[in-house]
């Protein structure tokens, strides 16, 4: 059976959740500084690392042509200087780039390679893409809750998104 038509799938239906995530957060809660990373940087976050995860390996990657360096983690080093939001515009123009090249980096993947691609990650990198997508569920959940507790709105579920 051939896994990537469904990773596919998967991937274009999670990052279109995460885009209507984005879209219905007001813009308190998008800056909100009382959350420990505020939803602009937990968006960003995953972004750069669904992007970089959509790769082979680790030296296939370029980092996003607006990337900030330091934007891409949620752990502060201490004494950092406070980071520069980026603008909900901007987030959503990656999420939408990045959906684009989804069918095209699927295709690339070798997904029985025994490696990940990644020296912090020990798996296969068929592994690794279900780790990749747990991890962009996760957020996109993070985001998806804020906006309810918030906005008082919820997310539709997306099934799947077949192949164009």
């Amino acid at each position: 059976m051939d896994l990537k038509p469904a990773l596919q799938s998967q991937y274009q239906a999670a990052l279109q959740m995460l885009v209507a995530a984005i879209e219905k957060c007001p813009e308190p809660v998008w800056l909100d500084p009382a959350y420990t990373n505020a939803t602009w940087h937990v968006a960003y976050h995953v972004l750069h690392y669904a992007d970089l995860y959509l790769h082979q390996r680790l030296e296939d990657f370029s980092p996003w042509s607006a990337h900030r360096d330091g934007c891409q983690k949620l752990a502060k080093a201490p004494g950092a200087p406070p980071l520069e939001p980026y603008a909900r515009s901007e987030i959503l123009a990656y999420a939408r780039a990045l959906a684009g090249r989804v069918p095209a980096m699927i295709r690339a993947l070798d997904l029985g390679a025994p490696e990940a691609g990644y020296p912090w990650y020990r798996m296969p990198k068929l592994e690794h893409q279900l780790v990749g997508l747990r991890h962009l569920h996760h957020h996109t959940g993070q985001i998806a809750e804020r906006v309810r507790e918030r906005a008082g709105q919820g997310l539709a579920w997306v099934q799947g998104v077949p192949a164009a």
